[in-house]
C-alpha cells in the first residue's frame, strides 16, 4: 500500500475525469453501458473513502472537549469558551455536574467518557479539578487535562487539605446557611449578595447577580472525601488561573502545578475565581493549545504507521 493510504486503480471508462478516482484515464475505450459506468464509479469512489478514512481519524480527528463547572456554578459558566472553541471547530460537552461527591461525580463523568468515541480533553473548573483527576485515571482516550483555577489533588487529598495548605482563601466566610439533607449531610451555598465579590469580581455586575441566583449546591462531605490516583501523572496537564482569586490561593495553583509536571501555568492579573467568564479567551487558547497537542500526538502517529506501512 502506498504510504499516504490511498489506493490507486486504473479504471476505464469513456467519461473522461470520473469522480474519486486517481490513475491512469484512457481516453478512448469503447461503448460501455450507463449502467457499468455507475457500478465503475460507485466501486472506485467507495474504495478511496475506505482508504482515506483511517488517514482522517489518524491525523485531522479533533479532541472532544468536556467542560466540567465547579461549586456555586453551572455549566453555562462556559459560555464564552463554549462558543470560541465550536468557532474552531470543536466538538464540545458541558455536563452538569453533580455536586455529590469526589466519587460519585468522578465516576458519574467516567461513564461519560465512555460514550465519547476518539480523543478527549478533560477540562475542569474549581473542586471538579478532583473530578477530572480521577475521572481520566484508566481513561485511554484521555489525552490532556486542563485545570482552570482548579485543585489537582494527588492521593489521598482532600478539598480542605489543599485549600487550607497555604493562606488566603476566603471562601467559607461567604457561605450561607447549610441546607440539611438527612444523615449528616447539608447542601451549601453562597450568599447571594457576597457572590459577586467573592467568586466573580471582574465579572459583569448584571452577569454575577444572575450567576448567583442559579448556582448549584454542592454537599460538604465532598470537601473531606479523600482523593484517588491522580491522573495527572501520566496524562499531561495545562493550568490557568487568576491572581484575584479568593477562593484558591496562588501559592496553591503554584504547589499543584509543580507537582503535577504542568506543559504550561497560565496566571491572569487580577482575575477571580471564575477567570473562565470574565476571560474565556485566554482560558478557551489554552484549552486549545492543550488540544492541539493531542492532534499532534495522533498526526504523528498516522505518520508513523504509514511509514511502516501498517
Amino acid at each position: 500500500m502506498p504510504a499516504n493510504n490511498t489506493l490507486t486503480y486504473d479504471v476505464f471508462v469513456s467519461d473522461p475525469t470520473p469522480q474519486n478516482v486517481t490513475g491512469k484515464q484512457e481516453s478512448t475505450v469503447g461503448r460501455v453501458s450507463t449502467a457499468l459506468k455507475q457500478a465503475a464509479r460507485l466501486f472506485s469512489g467507495v474504495a478511496v473513502l475506505m482508504a482515506a478514512a483511517p488517514s482522517r481519524a489518524q491525523t485531522s480527528e479533533k479532541p472532544t472537549i468536556v467542560l466540567v463547572h465547579g461549586a456555586f456554578n453551572e455549566s453555562s459558566s462556559w459560555e464564552g469558551v463554549i462558543r470560541l472553541l465550536q468557532a474552531d471547530g470543536y466538538p464540545v460537552i458541558a455536563p452538569a455536574n453533580p455536586l455529590r461527591g469526589v466519587k460519585s461525580d468522578s465516576s458519574y463523568l467516567a461513564n461519560l467518557i465512555d460514550t465519547i468515541k476518539g480523543p478527549v480533553v478533560l477540562v475542569g473548573h474549581s473542586i471538579s479539578g478532583m473530578m477530572i483527576t480521577n475521572a481520566a485515571t484508566g481513561k485511554s482516550n484521555v489525552k490532556a487535562l486542563v485545570f482552570v483555577s482548579a485543585l489537582a489533588p494527588d492521593t489521598g487529598e482532600t478539598a480542605n487539605d489543599l485549600l487550607s495548605k497555604f493562606p488566603g482563601g476566603t471562601s467559607g466566610s461567604a457561605l450561607g446557611p447549610p441546607v440539611s439533607l438527612g444523615g449528616g449531610a447539608h447542601d451549601l451555598y453562597v450568599q447571594q449578595e457576597k457572590f459577586p465579590a467573592q467568586f466573580s469580581a471582574d465579572v459583569p455586575a448584571a452577569k454575577a447577580r444572575i450567576m448567583a441566583v442559579t448556582q448549584r449546591p454542592i454537599v460538604d462531605t465532598a470537601f473531606g472525601e479523600p482523593s484517588g490516583s491522580p491522573a495527572w501523572r501520566s496524562i499531561p496537564s495545562w493550568f490557568i488561573h487568576g491572581t484575584g482569586d479568593k477562593n484558591l490561593p496562588v501559592a496553591t495553583v503554584a504547589f499543584m502545578a509543580q507537582r503535577a509536571g504542568a506543559k504550561k501555568v497560565v496566571e491572569i492579573k487580577g482575575a477571580s475565581h471564575l477567570v473562565m467568564v470574565s476571560h474565556p479567551k485566554e482560558t478557551e487558547k489554552l484549552i486549545v493549545e492543550a488540544a492541539s497537542s493531542v492532534s499532534s500526538q495522533q498526526g504523528a502517529m498516522g505518520s508513523s504507521e504509514s511509514e511502516t506501512g501498517q
